[in-house]
């Protein structure tokens, strides 16, 4: 009300594609994600392992889209017997990548927050730079230490895994 008596005029919000066109183009996104969902775990299917015991008949019908889901979920399952596994390397190369990824960015953030606490204490005191800058570097190390030991999880995972025999 103010801004139409001050001479301002008002308009809607206009949206870039009308509303008749939402649903195909949600339609076609979310085939493109089942798509690409579908093409990722095909991609990490194991190769077939010699057995040494009875077959199982119930395997032979699943899948393997499902089987490579449940192989997913299930991380006992990844650990099959055998030289023809991918499932191990595949996983920690995810991990280490997670590993590194969650270090780093949780280590920035807290060292951002703590920079700027640091910052906004000598503006207001700055009687106390020197004490606040030693707690400040102290605080720092011990935040890239945690990264660090990020890094070190994914070099782990990555080269001397545990889990390969």
């Amino acid at each position: 009300v103010w801004l139409e008596s001050s001479g301002i005029s008002v308009t809607a919000f206009q949206p870039c594609l009308p509303a008749k066109m939402s649903a195909p183009r949600s339609f076609v996104l979310t085939g493109a994600v089942l798509l690409s969902c579908g093409a990722l775990f095909s991609a990490f299917v194991p190769t077939p392992l010699t057995r040494t015991s009875a077959p199982d008949s119930s395997s032979k019908n699943l899948p393997t889209a499902a089987m490579s889901a449940a192989a997913l979920v299930a991380p006992t399952a990844a650990h099959a017997a055998g030289e023809g596994s991918v499932w191990i390397p595949a996983l920690s190369a995810v991990g280490a990548g997670f590993a590194i990824g969650l270090a780093a960015i949780g280590s920035g953030v807290g060292q951002g927050i703590a920079s700027g606490r640091c910052i906004d204490g000598i503006s207001r005191q700055p009687e106390v730079a020197d004490d606040l800058r030693g707690v400040l570097l102290l605080s720092l190390a011990f935040m890239e230490s945690l990264t660090i030991y990020g890094l070190v999880i994914a070099l782990v995972l990555l080269f001397a895994n545990p889990l390969i025999k």
